[in-house]
């Protein structure tokens, strides 16, 4: 019973924090995000797309 309780709490006190902070500030905080995250090819198959990449560009400038 008592972890319903602190659940029920801590969304409140999260739906509050997030209406209290102005939509400029949440805007410039999720748009940080997205730049720091890294693309989805890089995440999804490490660093050979980026080697590909390189290599074929290198093989088409010939």
């Amino acid at each position: 019973m008592a972890s319903r309780d602190e659940l029920i709490k801590y969304m409140t006190q999260q739906l509050v924090t997030y209406m209290e902070t102005p939509q400029e500030q949440r805007k410039l905080k999720r748009e940080a995000a997205k730049a720091a995250k890294e693309p989805w090819l890089t995440r999804w198959f490490g660093i050979a797309p980026l080697g590909i990449a390189l290599w074929w560009r290198k093989r088409r400038s010939r």
